[in-house]
């Protein structure tokens, strides 16, 4: 392999890996980042103030305190240079008080004289310290004699030390008068102002979600089948566009359920119509085999009209209510057992859940004749928790294979192989069943029975 295709793969690989760290840091951060609309707002006001508080911060500090606390060593060196000066000058003042006095009085100093062996050996600089290094720099550059300097053995005060020909003299200043130390106060109006401002954000943040919020919640009810009568548009201009598109969306579609259940209600009444006088005719007829076959087909179309008009009304006129659902699946087992099969009842947690009772019922109604239609026992098993109710509904049949397991939820669809179904059927049950859990914002879903047949299982929220 030659040099260039060497470097090629390296690079190929060095490539992968970066992409691959890429998309681990985007993940990692992506499961970070909080998920609520909420959250994420007061993240990008708070994200900007933080970063806007801590370069003013940076700024001020390094800019401005630097250039203060400069500017006021620099005039403690000074006075204290000019101090020096007044010392050699005038030899004459043996006690140096004028000295002392003009430095008290006048430069706000206090001075003292120490012998010339009076002199600590230099210790460790504070590294943070910016007194320290700036109070150095001033008295190497203005007076360059030996000194010593103490910036934290005292709070309020600032001790230097400069060795001079016979003396060492001492001086005691003020850190207030070197040293720009209005930190604090920078500090408390830079968290108290952002402090005032997160709250007001806050409070208005929480006003402007709250409307999406009871736009969610309404959307969500009316996915479960129920209604909120007191929802309106509110908050912003946006949220109130979405809040009026999701009530003209929500009338449309409680309008075209009324149109379908009126027109099949008048089909259903000529039909009716026909079938009684049909009935009346064969009545008057007299007894006979013919006679009885159409009997038969009469009821067996009767039967079937109302299958229909069932599926395509969906009961949705009737409002969803707290219903006791293991007593509901208690009535589904006797009825179940007066048909003659063997049927056991099971349900964990909460066992009252708001749904439309009798819809519902004929959900898992629908879901049970099935199975009993092809199998000997039947378990119904019921589960709430936080967020569903679930209910399992196994037999012991011959169950439906799994490519036709989403097939048999079609309207008027047979398996006659698969099931054996019943010549009566009308092939609805299991789409009326779906779309009753469909209608309460569920589902309805085929698996494999530890019973050896098939299993139903419906997952509605609570």
């Amino acid at each position: 392999m030659s040099t260039l295709d060497t470097g090629l793969t390296f690079i190929r690989t060095a490539s992968r890996r970066v992409s691959r760290a890429s998309e681990w840091l985007g993940q990692w951060f992506k499961e970070l980042m909080p998920k609520g609309l909420y959250a994420r707002a007061l993240l990008i006001i708070i994200v900007p103030m933080v970063i806007l508080q801590s370069v003013v911060a940076f700024v001020f500090m390094e800019r401005h305190w630097n250039t203060v606390t400069r500017r006021l060593s620099a005039a403690v060196v000074q006075d204290i240079s000019a101090l020096i000066d007044v010392y050699r000058s005038y030899p004459q003042d043996k006690d140096r008080t004028q000295i002392k006095r003009i430095a008290q009085q006048r430069l706000g100093l206090v001075v003292d004289f120490l012998p010339v062996n009076d002199m600590p050996a230099p210790g460790p600089k504070p590294f943070f310290s910016l007194l320290d290094q700036t109070l150095s720099v001033q008295l190497s550059r203005q007076i360059a004699r030996p000194f010593w300097i103490d910036t934290v053995g005292r709070s309020s005060l600032v001790e230097i030390r400069i060795k001079l020909d016979d003396t060492v003299m001492r001086i005691f200043a003020q850190r207030s008068a070197a040293y720009a130390s209005n930190s604090e106060i920078f500090i408390f109006w830079m968290v108290g102002t952002s402090s005032i401002l997160l709250i007001v954000a806050v409070l208005f943040l929480r006003n402007q979600i709250k409307p999406i919020l009871r736009l969610a919640d309404a959307a969500e009810s009316f996915g479960k089948g129920r209604e909120v009568p007191d929802f309106r548009p509110r908050g912003a201009r946006e949220v109130r566009r979405a809040a009026l598109a999701f009530m003209e969306m929500k009338s449309r579609v409680e309008r075209s359920i009324e149109q379908r259940t009126a027109m099949l209600a008048g089909v259903s009444h000529d039909l009716r119509t026909i079938l009684t006088r049909f009935k009346l005719e064969m009545a008057l007829i007299g007894d006979s085999p013919e006679v009885e076959g159409m009997r038969k087909d009469v009821d067996e179309m009767s039967g079937m009209l109302e299958a229909y008009l069932a599926f395509a009304r969906g009961d949705s006129g009737e409002q969803a209510q707290p219903t006791d659902m293991e007593q509901a699946l208690e009535e589904l087992r006797s009825d179940a057992e007066r048909h003659g099969h063997a049927a056991t009842v099971v349900f964990h947690g909460m066992p009252v859940v708001i749904v439309k009772p009798a819809a519902f019922k004929r959900c898992i109604a629908n879901l049970v004749s099935n199975a009993g239609r092809h199998a000997n026992a039947i378990a119904i098993t019921g589960h709430r928790d936080h967020r569903y109710l679930t209910v399992t509904v196994d037999d012991d049949g011959p169950g439906i294979p799994v490519e036709m397991r989403e097939e048999v939820f079609k309207p008027f669809l047979r398996l006659d192989d698969a099931r054996n179904q019943d010549e009566g059927g009308t092939g609805l049950g299991l789409a009326i069943a779906r779309d009753i859990a469909r209608s309460h914002g569920g589902d309805i879903t085929l698996g494999d029975s530890p019973m050896g047949g098939l299993r139903a299982t419906v997952r509605v929220p609570v």
